[in-house]
């Protein structure tokens, strides 16, 4: 017994450790996401490289696989999902993975993923693929490698997908989403073709982006999101990172002429900083402490802007807020004609600015091609036109530019190969939760009217924010909601919200 408290009390202090440098990486990236030096960035690459190197060094130590031994067999009988049994468990699943990366690959892609959001940071805002296809050639090079060292049975994509969505593979998620995209497609025509069209130009007159930083902060915190541990900055491309147990920052860009691209972005990164927050801090650097999957993550985020963002309920409280911010331009708008305009259905060719019947087409056009870049058979220089394609195809629409195409999202720049489907993942988790949280809480529009968010944010962190990574993504759906992850709750939700919105039965 001695023996099996000593290893847990290293194990601990060894993680906490490691997690204190994981944190300043974390701050070297935001800073370099929001005010660094176009001319700093060869060196925060060999920064952030270096702190990769002893962060991989210490999660892969032997004496970390030591105490790894100590601890599984001394907890054989206790609790599978509690915190002690859940961050052996998760913590030998990472070691087994990173013991098999060489600690020069490592550096080598944390340098390759900042020198890579730098150039695409240039090549988007001069709308040109060609300057940024050589980092993204190393980037799926680097990637490529790292799958082959860790090993796979299908496809390489497999791997990298696992870091982001643990126990999900390709192709459950090519079936998963073929069948929303199935279901999708006819929902979307047909309100295309409906006689009642919302209007939504509105939203598109000139507002100030003081007041919409001031807003936004002002929603951010009705809903939950705790300023005291965290702060709102602007970039190219809107994150929410943590760098510490009480420290996590949110990001988004503002457009003056558009007023859902900043509100809406700032309440996705809101959800995503209310599920970090709601982690136990105690449990900072453990498993137990740590977010459970990406896809879990994005159902807060997308929960929070969509689900209850752009419900009718939530602009029966926010709207006289929202017109006191902005009296010349929604001074004569209704709260129904909010709801209407911020839930207009069409195809665009900006991901996060999509619609929510529109969003899931332009994840399964990414996570098609990420997977054909990694797995050989699309060639980086390709990419332009097999992205213009498959807007044609699957949207209408085709991109004026490779800026607001091939090269709108950072994440390839930082070799995130994977991270995409876990946005539609995120979506379908969402609506689970929310058709479950309805059961538990009774009306939440009520609630909503009267600004009453709080008890919903509650229910989450009791249900999902607590448990860290003590159950996986599957789990915790099968113990929340009793049924395994659908598209059903998803569309049903689609359907009655928008139909109606567009003069059709919602039946």
């Amino acid at each position: 017994m001695d023996e099996l408290r000593q290893a847990w009390t290293q194990f601990v202090e060894h993680h906490k450790e490691t997690a204190l440098l994981s944190s300043i990486q974390s701050l070297l990236t935001w800073d370099e996401r929001t005010g660094m030096p176009v001319k700093a960035a060869d060196y925060r690459a060999e920064q952030v490289a270096y702190l990769a190197g002893k962060i991989h060094e210490r999660r892969t130590a032997p004496c970390v696989g030591e105490w790894l031994e100590i601890l599984a067999e001394g907890l054989k009988s206790a609790d599978p999902h509690g915190d002690q049994a859940a961050s052996v468990r998760e913590t030998k699943r990472q070691f087994d993975k990173q013991s098999k990366l060489p600690q020069r690959l490592v550096e080598e892609l944390t340098r390759a993923e900042v020198l890579g959001q730098q150039a695409w940071v240039k090549a988007r805002q001069e709308d040109d693929y060609s300057a940024f296809q050589p980092y993204l050639e190393t980037n799926l090079k680097l990637r490529r490698e790292q799958a082959s060292a860790i090993g796979y049975e299908a496809s390489p994509y497999d791997v990298l997908l696992d870091d982001y969505e643990p126990g999900e593979n390709s192709e459950n998620l090519k079936q998963v989403l073929r069948g929303l995209r199935e279901a999708l497609v006819p929902l979307i025509a047909e309100l295309g073709e409906a006689k009642d069209q919302p209007v939504d130009q509105f939203l598109r007159q000139t507002y100030p982006v003081e007041r919409q930083e001031q807003f936004g902060i002002h929603v951010a915190t009705r809903l939950g999101f705790d300023f005291s541990r965290g702060r709102l900055d602007i970039t190219d491309h809107p994150f929410c990172t943590e760098i510490g147990p009480h420290d996590h920052r949110i990001l988004t860009r503002y457009n003056p002429k558009d007023f859902s691209q900043a509100f809406y972005g700032i309440l996705h990164e809101a959800g995503h900083g209310i599920y970090d927050q709601g982690l136990r801090p105690d449990q900072y650097g453990l498993p137990s402490g740590a977010p459970i999957s990406l896809g879990i993550h994005e159902s807060q985020s997308r929960l929070w802007e969509n689900m209850v963002g752009r419900s009718l309920a939530f602009w029966e409280f926010f709207h006289p807020v929202a017109q006191e911010h902005f009296p010349d331009q929604l001074g004569q708008c209704s709260p129904k004609q909010m709801y209407d305009g911020v839930n207009v259905v069409r195809p665009s060719l900006i991901r996060v600015e999509a619609d929510e019947a529109t969003y899931n087409l332009h994840i399964a056009i990414r996570f098609d091609l990420e997977k054909a870049l990694i797995e050989g058979e699309l060639p980086s220089p390709d990419l332009p036109a097999a992205w213009n394609q498959r807007y044609r195809d699957d949207l209408g629409i085709e991109p004026p530019g490779d800026g607001m195409g091939v090269l709108q999202d950072v994440h390839w720049s930082a070799a995130l190969f994977g991270y995409f489907p876990t946005y539609s993942l995120g979506n379908l988790y969402a609506a689970h939760w929310m058709q479950c949280a309805r059961q538990d809480l009774g009306d939440l529009d009520q609630q909503f009217r009267q600004g009453e968010f709080l008890p919903l944010k509650d229910w989450l962190a009791q249900n999902i924010y607590q448990h860290g990574q003590c159950f996986s993504a599957r789990q915790l759906l099968e113990r929340i909601a009793g049924q395994p992850l659908s598209h059903e709750p998803l569309l049903n939700y689609l359907s009655q919200k928008l139909r109606p919105i567009y003069g059709l039965s919602s039946s």
